[in-house]
């Protein structure tokens, strides 16, 4: 007993000499502006983060070399040395220039003739490429409710005037949606909000209806049967 309590304060005690030891060295350490680290450190080499590759832009196969919308027709710009044909081109163009180009190249897959600039192909042609740089646009900001609203509104007007030109000129239809690649789905028949007064609703109505279904199928059970009864009585007779 007396030796477990002898070693016990030898313990304290030798604890208590190296704390007060190892303090000076501490502040020491501390006074001379170097760090004091309770364990080594450890650098790991991190993996680079791979950038997540969003969907081809639709501006992606327009070629740098191309002459601006407003100098295509210019036949001085084709003969000019290679600074200006530079600063003429695509190469140096803003991404609203080669949005009208790309807008012209759509329009002139379905136009009727060359002058034609208010039909109803002309008109989808212009909303799908809007509608295909808003969807470029979102990707990269997410969070931009006005663009996304203009975006659904454009993707709306294109809907009704696919439905009418189906409804009118059908060959012209499919050309269109061959031409600019769009999908063209069929709005449902019938849509309703399912609230939960709606759905307590139908689920009432379809225990009724089977409930009147399993009623006639009983009638028409018991008719039958005194039909063979009926006939059964005749025939002993």
């Amino acid at each position: 007993m007396l030796l477990n309590i002898a070693r016990r304060t030898a313990l304290r005690c030798s604890v208590g000499v190296l704390r007060e030891s190892a303090q000076p060295a501490c502040s020491s350490a501390l006074l001379s502006g170097h760090k004091v680290s309770s364990a080594p450190a450890r650098h790991y080499a991190r993996t680079a983060k791979k950038k997540v590759q969003g969907p081809e832009s639709q501006l992606s196969d327009l070629s740098p070399a191309m002459l601006k919308l407003d100098y295509d027709a210019v036949p001085l710009a084709q003969t000019t040395d290679d600074v200006v044909k530079r600063l003429l081109s695509l190469e140096l163009a803003s991404h609203s220039e080669k949005l009208a180009l790309k807008k012209e190249q759509l329009i002139a897959k379905v136009q009727r003739d060359e002058s034609d600039r208010s039909s109803v192909e002309v008109q989808v042609a212009i909303l799908t490429a809007r509608i295909r740089n808003l969807q470029e646009h979102l990707l990269k900001h997410h969070k931009d409710k006005a663009n996304k609203r203009r975006m659904l509104m454009a993707i709306d007007k294109r809907k009704k005037l696919l439905k009418n030109l189906r409804l009118e000129r059908y060959d012209a239809f499919e050309n269109v949606c061959e031409q600019l690649g769009i999908t063209y789905t069929f709005p449902p028949e019938y849509y309703r909000r399912a609230t939960r007064r709606w759905l307590a609703k139908k689920a009432f109505c379809i225990k009724v209806f089977q409930e009147v279904q399993k009623q006639k199928a009983e009638q028409k059970l018991k008719l039958k049967q005194s039909a063979e009864a009926a006939e059964t009585q005749t025939a002993s007779q």
